[in-house]
């Protein structure tokens, strides 16, 4: 049974047609002189700053507004209310990728993975929101950060403000997740993991649900960690090809 909490977010049908409205704004106002190969991804951008920021502000809210949270604890009202949230908007992106990119498997894939660990912890199991939503605040607490430096790093060829944003960027935001993904990020997994496993859960969440919300999170830091090497890889090379440069 849920424990009972105010709700503050407006169900979900209307999570989703606020996130639908972001991004038809995104695409025909906000970025409509940019070029049709960047608008799309751009647009993606405005609609992930809409979600990020808030999702860890409602997440952190939520769960300290909880007394009795725990890896199995019952999901309250009101963090049902912000798993609804998070599932609009992934709802969202996964449509925004269905319709410009439906070859980015790996895209999709994760969209459609993280969908069915919200869906299960909202409808299934009902239980697990400290988990999952320590997940989300993990996930998205470089959010703010990361979409300005993606939409720095689409114009940054053509726009050199946009350059210098990028250049400025790029260090302390991949400090910033590096710190997050390859080091808070498995912790809070290890700890997750070990309690699921201690068999604290039994008969509260199914052990196909727990054991599928771990192996989609293992994979999905497994994929940030390689993303991330291969970013601090470009750039030492980038700067390391400057400096050779300038000691000509």
């Amino acid at each position: 049974m849920e424990t009972q909490s105010p709700v503050i977010l407006p169900p979900l049908p209307i999570l989703f047609s606020f996130f639908f409205t972001v991004y038809l704004i995104a695409y025909f106002i906000v970025f409509r002189t940019w070029s049709p190969k960047i608008r799309p991804e751009a647009s993606s951008c405005l609609i992930s700053l809409a979600h990020g920021t808030p999702a860890v502000f409602f997440s952190s809210y939520a769960l300290l507004s909880d007394p009795a949270t725990g890896f199995a604890a019952a999901n309250t009202r009101l963090q049902n209310s912000v798993l609804e949230f998070s599932v609009a908007y992934f709802l969202m992106d996964l449509l925004h990728y269905l319709v410009f990119f439906p070859g980015d498997v790996l895209f999709i894939g994760h969209h459609l993975a993280t969908l069915f660990v919200f869906l299960t912890c909202r409808y299934v199991a009902s239980r697990g929101a400290l988990a999952v939503l320590g997940l989300l605040i993990l996930a998205e607490v470089t959010s703010l950060c990361q979409n300005v430096w993606t939409l720095a790093n689409a114009r940054r060829r053509e726009v050199e403000f946009a350059a210098k944003v990028y250049d400025f960027l790029s260090p302390p935001f991949y400090v910033l997740y590096s710190i997050v993904r390859g080091f808070v990020g498995p912790y809070f997994v290890y700890r997750m993991t070990a309690f699921y496993v201690s068999g604290a859960a039994e008969e509260l969440i199914p052990r196909w649900v727990w054991l599928s919300w771990i192996v989609v999170v293992v994979a999905a830091i497994s994929v940030s960690i390689m993303w991330i090497s291969n970013l601090w890889v470009e750039l030492f090379r980038d700067r390391g090809g400057k400096l050779e440069k300038k000691t000509r």
